[in-house]
């Protein structure tokens, strides 16, 4: 079972993660993303459990939970969507540092 897990502080590792979820039963893997530019985690992460039965059981019991003063959001992970190749990947057409431009503010 692929279990989503969002909201993880800053702070953790996947040595951590994983940690949290073995009190639940066997773990197979558990991955923090993180950015690909500063190597920062992204708060959310991935948990591989094996075992049906545990890895819903994990989720029931830490959804909701507090984790180094935050609330974990778990939840299964959905399978990625397929690209269906093509598509934009552009920002719509802002151009340039600083985006934006022509919008109305109202202070």
């Amino acid at each position: 079972m692929n279990i989503y897990v969002a909201n993880l502080h800053y702070r953790l590792n996947d040595e951590d993660l994983h940690q949290i979820f073995s009190e639940f039963g066997q773990v197979t893997s558990a991955k923090i993303i993180k950015d690909h530019e500063t190597g920062r985690s992204r708060g959310f992460g991935f948990v591989e459990m094996p075992n049906e039965e545990e890895g819903t059981k994990a989720m029931e019991s830490l959804n909701g939970s507090e984790v180094e003063g935050k609330q974990l959001m778990v939840n299964e992970a959905r399978p990625k969507q397929p690209n269906n190749g093509g598509g934009n990947r552009g920002g719509g057409g802002r151009g340039g540092y600083g985006g934006g431009g022509g919008r109305d503010r109202r202070y």
